[in-house]
C-alpha cells in the first residue's frame, strides 16, 4: 500500500493511491475546487479505465462514508481559502524538525492549524512543535499557499 502526490502545475495536484492489492486509484484535485476519482488497470497504471467527476460536497459525503468520523473541513464557500491535509512522510525533511524550521507562513501565507498523529490530534501547535514522520499537517492557506507548502513539506 502506498500513496504519492504529485503537483499539475495549471491543473492542481494528483494523489495516487496503491491498495495492498495492487489497485491504482487517483484522485485529482483542480485549483477550482473540482475533483475527480479515477480507476486504473492492474496491468497499465497508465490506463485509467473509469474516471468520475465529484462537487466539493461529493467528496465530502464520500470521505464520510469512507471515515464516518474524519476532521470536519472549514466551509470556504465564495472566499479564496482552502484547508488541506499534508502527510510528513518518510522522505520530508521535516521529520523530527521544528514547526518554526518549515518557515511555513512567510514562505507561502499558509498556516499550519493542527497536526493529527496516529493517535492524537495537536490544534494550534507552536513554533516548538516537532514533526514526526507520519504526521498529517492541517494547513489552511490559499490554494496556491497550500500547495506550496505541500510541496515543502515533502522536500520539493
Amino acid at each position: 500500500m502506498g500513496t504519492r502526490r504529485t503537483s499539475l502545475p495549471g491543473v492542481g495536484i494528483q494523489y495516487d493511491f496503491t491498495t495492498e492489492e495492487g489497485r491504482h486509484i487517483s484522485v485529482v484535485v483542480h485549483h477550482d475546487g473540482r475533483r475527480f476519482l479515477g480507476f486504473y488497470a492492474s496491468d497499465d497504471p497508465d490506463a485509467c479505465q473509469l474516471s468520475v467527476p465529484l462537487s466539493s460536497a461529493e467528496a465530502t459525503a464520500l470521505a464520510h462514508l469512507i471515515d464516518p468520523l474524519p476532521i470536519d473541513a472549514v466551509r470556504t464557500d465564495g472566499i479564496d481559502l482552502v484547508t488541506e491535509h499534508i502527510p510528513v512522510g518518510t522522505r520530508s525533511p521535516y521529520g523530527g524538525r521544528l514547526l518554526a524550521e518549515t518557515r511555513a507562513r512567510s514562505r507561502t501565507g499558509a498556516s499550519i492549524v493542527a497536526v493529527l498523529r496516529r493517535t492524537s490530534a495537536h490544534p494550534s501547535p507552536g513554533p516548538d512543535f516537532r514533526f514526526a514522520i507520519g504526521d498529517t499537517l492541517v494547513a489552511v492557506g490559499t490554494r496556491e499557499g497550500v500547495d506550496a507548502l505541500a510541496e515543502i513539506i515533502a522536500g520539493g
